[in-house]
């Protein structure tokens, strides 16, 4: 008989399951603990709180990125030997370190529709907490870039580097219905490894773009 999942993995995978589909206002602890069968008392001797269970949530997929993330960065930076490392390999390495976690607990859509939401809802506490917990290795990624667009003022990098993330975000967490729209309207049968394929260049053509033209001077009112 299959053993069946300890409380503590029940209310995260229920969770993450419902703050994914229904947004994280929307759902409630009553939801969670409706659906995962287990009472609130459950909920706030583990968590504590609708906070803490979301950025528990969150660290279940950021821990273990970020472990393979700096490994990785480790052997970047050991293969160019300190120096300058082309924008092309970062950016595939953050590719391949962000799908492995999820693709381990085939949930990659539901991640990043996490982390699109993330961004998009009023969770100020949740981006407080990944800034604290896993900053460092977002701003080394961040430093490597910078080395490797010294043309880009620091405020274009930025900018450049969340609409790349908006991609990213948009393209995996909508993954069935564009595999849906390509098999149907032009008979392919795409994976995920294909998706970033196709995304790489797209993507290192943003952040290699040209700036964008300076604003035209208002003219001052009469």
């Amino acid at each position: 008989m299959a053993q069946q999942p300890d409380t503590v993995t029940r209310i995260l995978d229920t969770a993450e399951v419902l703050f994914a589909e229904r947004g994280f206002a929307e759902t409630s602890l009553r939801n969670i603990t409706s659906k995962a069968k287990v009472n609130l008392a459950a909920v706030n001797y583990h968590f504590g709180s609708k906070k803490s269970l979301i950025q528990a949530v969150f660290a279940r997929y950021l821990d273990p990125f970020t472990v393979r993330f700096h490994a990785a960065l480790d052997e970047l930076e050991a293969d160019h030997a300190g120096g300058v490392i082309p924008l092309e390999e970062l950016l595939e390495t953050m590719a391949r370190s962000v799908l492995e976690v999820p693709a381990e607990r085939n949930s990659l859509k539901g991640f990043m529709r996490l982390l699109g939401l993330a961004y998009s809802q009023a969770q100020g506490h949740l981006r407080r907490y990944i800034q604290e917990e896993y900053g460092s290795v977002f701003t080394r990624f961040t430093e490597l870039v910078r080395r490797a667009t010294p043309e880009l003022p620091d405020a274009e990098r930025f900018w450049r580097l969340h609409f790349m993330l908006g991609t990213v975000i948009f393209t995996l967490s909508g993954l069935d219905a564009l595999r849906d729209i390509a098999e149907k309207d032009y008979g392919e049968h795409v994976s995920v490894r294909d998706l970033v394929r196709r995304l790489r260049p797209v993507v290192v053509a943003a952040m290699n773009a040209p700036l964008p033209e300076p604003a035209p001077a208002r003219r001052e009112a009469g």
